[in-house]
């Protein structure tokens, strides 16, 4: 089996007062609150999503 490359994405500031696409994509990466976490698959899509709202995120 090949292991798969993971992302871990950290919310660092809060989604509030940003366009609504933006706060769909903190969403759909599984973060919920500030500080919290998400262990993503290292896809296109993943890391599109990620470039999209870099500036609320934190890639560990």
């Amino acid at each position: 089996m090949t292991d798969k490359k993971t992302l871990k994405v950290k919310l660092v500031r809060s989604p509030i007062g940003t366009k609504t696409s933006h706060r769909a994509t903190v969403r759909g990466l599984g973060l919920r609150r500030l500080n919290s976490e998400s262990v993503l698959e290292d896809t296109p899509a993943v890391r599109g999503m990620i470039n999209k709202i870099s500036y609320l995120v934190q890639v560990l």
